[in-house]
């Protein structure tokens, strides 16, 4: 079986990371089968990496320049997206896919899970008051927000993503 997580070069489509059943093992970096639940949280960690860094641009660009409370979310939202996206598909290409191949193979899965993750961490955040004007980065409550929105966004996600693996709706990448 190819190894889900980097396929050769010359594949054109990468594999993905369900066996032949949903519920079959699969080989991660040329291990032995990776259960759905840890492949799961492999890929959620991953995703989170991404809104992580979008989110965190995104957030202290607005807070910095006291942005409103909802230009901040949006800006953070989006930059997650474009980080998430980013992360996914820049590894596929070097591997020999084009944009459109790529696009086409994790569009879905990312943007169910990325959705699904941004939307608890920025409630979280908003709740917990890291995001409001006037917040400095300095601020210990602006780190507090932020840790705490990214374990909340990382439980969120983990379910929705063995869920989308589990049913050939999200590869891993």
């Amino acid at each position: 079986m190819n190894d889900c997580c980097h396929p050769p070069a010359a594949a054109k489509q990468a594999p993905a990371c369900h066996g032949s059943t949903p519920a079959a093992g699969h080989e991660h970096h040329g291990h032995a089968p990776v259960g759905p639940w840890r492949m799961a949280a492999s890929v959620t960690l991953h995703c989170l990496t991404g809104c992580a860094i979008g989110e965190w641009t995104g957030l202290a660009i607005g807070v910095s320049l006291g942005l409103d409370t909802h230009h901040t979310i949006m800006l953070a939202v989006s930059l997650a997206f474009l980080f998430g996206f980013a992360l996914t598909l820049m590894p596929l290409m070097r591997r020999g896919m084009s944009f459109s191949q790529a696009w086409k193979l994790v569009w879905l899965g990312e943007v169910v899970s990325i959705s699904a993750m941004e939307l608890v961490m920025n409630l979280v955040d908003y709740h917990m008051g890291g995001m409001g004007p006037g917040m400095s980065l300095a601020h210990p409550q602006y780190w507090i927000a932020f840790g705490t929105a990214a374990v909340a966004g990382y439980f969120a996600a983990l379910p929705v993503n063995w869920w989308l693996l589990r049913r050939g709706m999200k590869n891993c990448h």
